[in-house]
């Protein structure tokens, strides 16, 4: 099985620089901590100062943890029927970031981890905008013609720049036309766009989190000689 590392894929240009880890005073989230599983989720101050986004946000959490909470159960239970299953505890840890904090905009990324037992945990990135005029969330592709016209215009520059990012970590160039999925130009519009700012005033960066299993093997084994 290739080995995948989760990797966040910037616009040379149109970087995005997110805020660095780690709750900040003011952010509110839970983390529960069970004999199933670890879970936090958490957003940041911003957050709380606007209470209808807030109130969506505990609604994820809530749907997500109760999922999250069942599947640990069953995994518990499925393991405790087969002796030779050992169960680590789950965790799932799921956190907002502001990306822009505009006069009339919110923009948030997020970035999950969750582990079930397996080789290693599993990323996945989100994002959204808050319309603070209207009160109303909106997806980031809203804001722009289409996706399609998203495409159009940043997919050259950025599949560039993940080709530069793959051959980098596997050590070989990439070929787009080898016909392997995972060495083909993706679709930025279906990776999560992150809206970010300069100047505080208006959206003037694109920011793409491109997914794991999206991006493709970023470790390649060695080549053996063949035995003699």
């Amino acid at each position: 099985m290739s080995r995948r590392t989760p990797r966040r894929v910037f616009l040379a240009g149109l970087a995005l620089l997110l805020a660095a880890a780690g709750p900040a005073p003011g952010s509110g989230g839970v983390e529960v901590r069970t004999a199933d599983y670890v879970f936090t989720y958490r957003w940041p101050a911003a957050v709380e100062a606007v209470p209808a986004l807030r109130s969506r946000l505990v609604k994820d959490q809530e749907a997500v943890r109760r999922a999250f909470a069942e599947a640990a159960g069953q995994a518990r239970q499925e393991a405790a029927a087969d002796p030779g299953r050992p169960f680590p505890p789950h965790e799932l840890s799921v956190e907002w970031k502001v990306a822009a904090a505009l006069p009339a905009w919110l923009s948030l990324s997020q970035s999950l981890s969750v582990f079930e037992g397996g080789a290693h945990p599993n990323t996945g990135f989100d994002s959204l905008v808050w319309d603070r005029r209207t009160g109303v969330e909106r997806p980031p592709l809203d804001l722009f013609t289409s996706p399609e016209a998203l495409d159009a215009a940043i997919r050259a520059p950025f599949c560039d720049a993940l080709d530069r990012e793959r051959a980098a970590r596997r050590g070989a160039p990439v070929d787009r036309a080898s016909g392997d999925e995972f060495d083909a130009c993706i679709r930025p519009s279906g990776q999560a766009v992150v809206l970010g700012s300069t100047d505080r005033k208006r959206f003037n960066r694109i920011g793409i989190l491109v997914a794991p299993y999206a991006e493709g093997p970023m470790w390649r084994a060695p080549t053996r000689s063949p035995c003699r």
